[in-house]
């Protein structure tokens, strides 16, 4: 039998259903998406703003919440052992969204006493953090599982559109009702974006698996595994020991960094070099995502369906590539000045690093069910973890670096550049750490399989 035949879905014809499960998983990463850039942007902004606090503060609350994200492997382990994802999806979106609220409770205590505010902040960001693991693993793991091999990369893209339009839906509604600001309009807020959050993870999952998993009861081979009753760190051990699980948490950690580094800098960049305006920086930052979101489509479509162009692994490649060009260009825009040409760089860069980041994550579901037989919660979860990581490396690495060398050099062209030329030595380093990653290819005996190169 083939394992890439279509199951249909009581209600649905066969065809449809797997994108409709698609959009599903697509709407549970949204409302994930929606809790956390509340507690990462809006209350960012409020304390620093409204509430004149330093911003280390919630810079270091931020990187807390990626910091507990360490334990996304034995949250993998656990859904491993009990051999269904949705309670865990569940059980995390629920510490996400009373998190979430914790963290506007907290903002708003430390205005009128800072320490005990701070003291249940430091609380409330573990807890987003913790939740955001626990779903964000599981919900992987079980795309993973129910996503046929040529709708990876779609799925990705899916995901990550649903989850940017999760991101602009709910800046624009707490804009909206936070204006004019108060206290009880923020605790208000935040509360009814998590409930709602939380409401369409349960109605996106509701049944999903076992329906899904009645389904593939007929689909042969199968990748699967009996309930694990081996202990969380000898699991770890052997998912550390699978060459390929390896070398994809080591390219998973350089890139992120890499793609995450230019984040907190590019829209100071424009302000120094080329003296652009709150409004014009602004404008630059989304001319950067509307390029990404270019860049996840085109590789979405590609590679869409059996006779898809190029590999996932070809794609990661060249989307690394690519982003370590652009990133050249713009450590030239820094030497150069105000002459060279801003606007058409961060285009291109956003567009290679969308192309990265989708292929990169249809990797991940692609390589999540290889290896050791009942493990592909701990390796999605370590990835993930991984991810979660470079991604507080690479925010910290890019300031730093950038206050560090204009402070020793006096040159601010210098610093900058210095920074995007390190990005494109990781880009060009994350590209060779993809092109050793292979992929497998099960033949159809539901144990063996094969490595063969993407």
């Amino acid at each position: 039998m083939n394992a890439s035949t279509e199951v249909a879905v009581p209600g649905t014809t066969s065809s449809l259903a797997p994108w409709l499960r698609i959009v599903r998983f697509g709407l549970v990463q949204a409302a994930l998406g929606s809790v956390v850039v509340v507690v990462t942007s809006t209350l960012n902004r409020v304390m620093v703003v409204e509430y004149a606090l330093p911003a280390v503060l919630p810079g270091a609350l931020v990187a807390l919440h990626y910091a507990v994200q360490m334990v996304r492997p034995r949250f993998g382990h656990g859904s491993d052992r009990g051999a269904r994802r949705t309670p865990w999806i569940i059980g995390g979106m629920a510490l996400l969204a009373c998190g979430g609220i914790l963290c506007a409770a907290a903002t708003v205590w430390m205005s009128i006493a800072a320490v005990p505010g701070i003291v249940l902040a430091i609380l409330a960001y573990a807890l987003v953090g913790l939740g955001a693991g626990a779903a964000g693993t599981s919900l992987l793991v079980l795309m993973a599982a129910q996503v046929d091999a040529a709708q990876r990369a779609a799925a990705a893209t899916i995901m990550w559109v649903l989850m940017v339009a999760g991101f602009a839906v709910t800046a624009g509604v707490t804009g909206h009702f936070l204006d004019p600001f108060s206290a009880p309009r923020l605790l208000g807020v935040t509360a009814c974006v998590a409930c709602v959050a939380f409401s369409l993870a349960v109605l996106a999952v509701w049944r999903i698996e076992d329906r899904a998993s009645a389904g593939r009861l007929a689909r042969l081979p199968l990748r699967s595994a009996p309930p694990s009753a081996v202990p969380f760190m000898r699991a770890l051990a052997e998912v550390w020991s699978e060459p390929q699980a390896r070398r994809f948490t080591l390219f998973v950690f350089v890139s992120m960094i890499a793609y995450s580094a230019q984040e907190l800098i590019l829209e100071p960049f424009a302000g120094l070099m080329y003296h652009f305006s709150v409004g014009a920086s602004a404008r630059l930052a989304g001319l950067e995502h509307g390029a990404v979101f270019a860049g996840m489509v085109s590789v979405g479509m590609l590679c869409r369906g059996s006779r898809h162009f190029g590999s996932l692994r070809a794609w990661t490649v060249g989307g690394c590539v690519a982003s370590a060009l652009a990133l050249v260009a713009l450590s030239l825009a820094g030497a150069v000045g105000p002459a060279w040409p801003l606007e058409p760089c961060v285009a291109a860069l956003g567009f290679a690093n969308g192309v990265f980041a989708v292929s990169a994550i249809g990797s991940m579901m692609e390589l999540g069910a290889h290896g050791r037989p009942g493990r592909a919660g701990v390796r999605m979860g370590l990835w993930g973890a991984a991810q979660a990581v470079g991604f507080a490396c690479g925010g910290l690495f890019g300031t730093s670096i950038v206050d560090l060398a204009r402070y020793a050099s006096g040159s601010t062209g210098l610093a900058f550049g210095l920074v995007f030329c390190a990005e494109a030595a990781l880009f060009f380093i994350a590209a060779a750490l993809a092109a050793r990653v292979v992929s497998i290819k099960l033949d159809d005996s539901p144990t063996n399989s094969t490595a063969v190169p993407v």
